[in-house]
């Protein structure tokens, strides 16, 4: 994402909207305090998953699979914990504690 102040987003308005088109997002701030970002209207459609998935690729928030699940992991059952282990009590524990 690319950031902008609201002087350099008001002098470079053209150059900023191709680079929107193209998919980049841009933040306008004020002295470094967000008040605007300018996102492609086109991207924002509900039936379009794969612009969105883009996007968020490019920013790096997620990463595609590059294949298939093999099916054998999705047949079996999960591990058993060893020990009489508890996941729930272990979170509770660690929120008792303050981590």
């Amino acid at each position: 994402m690319r950031v902008v102040t609201i002087t350099e987003a008001k002098n470079r308005l053209s150059a900023l909207l191709d680079q929107v088109r193209a998919g980049e997002t841009v933040l306008i701030v004020d002295r470094d305090v967000p008040v605007a970002r300018l996102i492609s209207a086109l991207a924002e459609r509900p039936d379009d998953l794969d612009g969105r998935l883009a996007r968020l690729e490019r920013a790096g928030i997620i990463r595609r699979g590059t294949g298939t699940v093999a099916r054998e992991i999705l047949d079996q059952p999960p591990p058993k914990p060893r020990g009489g282990a508890s996941a729930v009590a272990a979170l509770l524990e660690e929120r008792r504690s303050g981590r």
